[in-house]
């Protein structure tokens, strides 16, 4: 009886612990990390800048550790076709392209081998502290820096209530891009990470195959590709546990239940 007993606790035992297993890994999210600007100085409050010695830590820590960072077009693609992701994905996205992303970003990225996306609001290249298309184009020749589309004016695209503005836009910024650029444009970011239903599908008719988005909570699935989740990166990072902490897969389950 003892014996039979201590084999149905183990049995409970093991099955509580599979079913935390399962849990836990059904809530993991590929860490798309969102930078904007990399610069030597942050101001005291500002969470759009990271430091120029933070980020080449970051960057330090991702090659040392193994992690497989990867262009975000080919971790959608696997997302879309339900592939197992590598060990220790991560994808690098940066917003607005500022100029700093030539200057201070794109060398550390190239110091170390890593791909990232940059997507680019295509009424401001050229403007003050904005990339220009020499910029830009020397990064696309690297082989390491992909670009994406992030609007045409940077609006709200959710308040914008004529439909061939909305269409312009989306459709619109990715004519443009790809004429610039002479390759396909294939991923979007909605401007401030903001979107809706109908927003959503524009990009869908507008053919790209990713749209990424900043913090749109539980609402979304973990596993839309035209709503991919983010991680805004901020100079707190410039700790690496706190780094490794957000890059996990994890945080974001954390993020959107802490305040149960």
């Amino acid at each position: 009886m003892l014996k039979k007993r201590k084999l149905i606790i183990c049995a409970v035992f093991l099955l509580c612990a599979l079913s935390i297993a399962v849990f836990v890994r059904r809530q993991y999210v590929l860490p798309i990390v969102m930078y904007h600007s990399v610069q030597p100085s942050v101001p005291e409050g500002n969470r759009l800048i990271v430091s120029v010695d933070a980020f080449d830590r970051q960057m330090r820590f991702l090659k040392k550790n193994n992690y497989s960072v990867m262009p975000l077009a080919e971790a959608a693609s696997m997302i879309a076709q339900k592939k197992k992701l590598p060990p220790k994905a991560i994808v690098l996205t940066f917003d607005d392209g500022n100029i700093d992303n030539y200057q201070y970003a794109f060398p550390i990225l190239k110091k170390y081998g890593l791909p990232a996306t940059i997507f680019l609001v295509a009424g401001h290249i050229g403007k003050p502290d904005k990339l220009s298309m020499d910029q830009i184009l020397q990064m696309q020749d690297s082989g390491l820096i992909s670009f994406g589309s992030h609007s045409i004016n940077h609006p709200f695209l959710e308040c914008i209530t004529s439909a061939p503005e909305l269409v312009k836009e989306i459709s619109g910024s990715r004519e443009i891009l790809e004429r610039l650029l002479g390759r396909p444009v294939v991923t979007f970011s909605y401007p401030c990470g903001r979107l809706n239903a109908s927003v959503r599908q524009k990009v869908i008719d507008a053919g790209y195959s990713a749209a990424v988005v900043t913090n749109p909570g539980k609402s979304m699935a973990n596993d839309d590709v035209f709503a991919l989740k983010r991680l805004r990166i901020s100079e707190n990072a410039a700790n690496m546990f706190i780094f490794w902490f957000e890059t996990t897969g994890y945080y974001n389950f954390i993020r959107e239940n802490r305040h149960k």
